[in-house]
């Protein structure tokens, strides 16, 4: 007996031609449809060429397109498209060629467009990029050609179903085990703490089963520019930015909803990443008895947090002596992750040390190398912070 008979493939040319006879035709996106366009067209209308051309254009009006499936695999971290033939997927391993592209540069920019105006966004020559969190969490950012080249860029990071735990971290070797003992003794003393690291080196993964260990009777205001943390936790309550509209109007910054944040009784003051002004308002807040707030900071290395944070108090209007003093006060331990062979670890443990001169500098307390443990000068200081 013979198998299914796969079907058939379609040229761009006779669904670029079904796609115009339905916009001159307004209606639904039916198979009945797409046949009356191909019989117009003097193209066959056999069953198995209606469906292929039905389901290629629902791709095109429904989720994600072709990139739907690559979104729904299981332990896809990101789906990166530049261009019409460059689709890559991140597993959490590094990136690998999809098997999946697209016909040509316009249908690119048309899912682009798609997707930005789902979230409310305008996406053209006038405003050729996004940045914005779709309606089932995806995060989504895109680039218009000639801007991006070698085409149109879409840039999709899903969401995770759940947080992992800190015992998950250690299985998949992120974290070491008596690594996982001090993080689980950090928590439990209230230390505020930065996670630290570069783009996708786990920084939210690693906060996210950090907050689940908070008691449950504390309450957690998490504050974010595109929501991302879903820690296990009874009570969390999420705040998220939000862009200007097309008409440029109702721009809620994080900066705004840290001080609103405030207001609302946090136990423990989260701010998903920390990347403008809002770190004055958080320095300010774990100075003025908010114990135990974190967050996470794009960063090369532990040692240089203070200038990072420096920077981004300097665009704020805070001097540097202040933001300095502001620092050594506030934050209690830095945890900086890297990827390393496409695998994420965490490989710092590191403390704030004020000098002479009043500027801060990181000094690491445990680091991880190639399997080892090394403790460093500031060891003392955080066996003591942790007791």
């Amino acid at each position: 007996m013979n198998g299914p008979v796969a079907p058939p493939e379609l040229a761009p040319e006779v669904i670029e031609g079904v796609r115009d006879w339905l916009a001159r035709r307004p209606g639904h996106l039916t198979p009945h449809r797409v046949a009356e366009a191909l019989r117009a067209a003097g193209r066959p209308v056999g069953d198995a060429t209606v469906l292929a051309a039905y389901e290629t254009l629902r791709r095109d009006v429904v989720g994600a397109g072709p990139l739907e499936p690559l979104l729904r695999e299981p332990g896809v971290t990101d789906v990166l498209v530049n261009g019409a033939e460059q689709v890559f997927i991140d597993r959490g391993a590094g990136l690998e060629p999809a098997a999946v592209s697209f016909p040509d540069e316009a249908s690119v920019r048309r899912l682009a467009q798609r997707l930005a105006a789902a979230a409310g966004r305008r996406l053209d020559d006038a405003t050729p990029y996004a940045d914005v969190r779709l309606a089932d969490g995806t995060r989504f950012h895109a680039v218009l050609a000639p801007l991006a080249r070698p085409g149109t860029t879409i840039s999709l990071r899903v969401p995770r179903q759940r947080a992992f735990e800190l015992a998950e971290l250690v299985a998949s070797g992120m974290v070491t085990a008596p690594g996982a003992e001090l993080l689980t003794r950090l928590v439990a003393r209230r230390l505020a703490f930065l996670v630290t690291g570069g783009t996708g080196s786990g920084k939210t993964t690693l906060l996210d089963a950090l907050l689940s260990l908070a008691p449950p009777e504390e309450r957690l205001v998490v504050v974010e520019d595109s929501s991302e943390l879903r820690p296990r936790h009874p009570h969390v309550v999420g705040l998220e930015a939000r862009p200007a509209n097309i008409e440029g109007a109702g721009l809620v910054e994080v900066r705004t909803l840290v001080r609103q944040a405030l207001r609302m009784r946090p136990d423990r003051l989260v701010v998903g990443e920390v990347r403008g002004a809002e770190v004055v308002d958080l320095l300010a807040a774990l100075n003025t008895g908010h114990e135990g707030g974190c967050g996470t900071l794009h960063a090369n290395s532990a040692a240089d947090v203070p200038a990072r944070v420096e920077a981004l108090a300097l665009a704020a209007g805070l001097g540097r002596e202040a933001a300095h003093s502001q620092l050594a006060s506030a934050l209690d331990v830095v945890l900086h992750l890297q990827r390393v062979g496409g695998q994420r670890l965490l490989v710092e443990i590191a403390v704030p040390r004020r000098e002479p001169s009043g500027l801060v500098v990181m000094e690491t307390a445990v680091s991880w190398a190639g399997g080892q443990v090394r403790e460093g000068p500031a060891a003392r200081v955080l066996s003591e912070r942790l007791s």
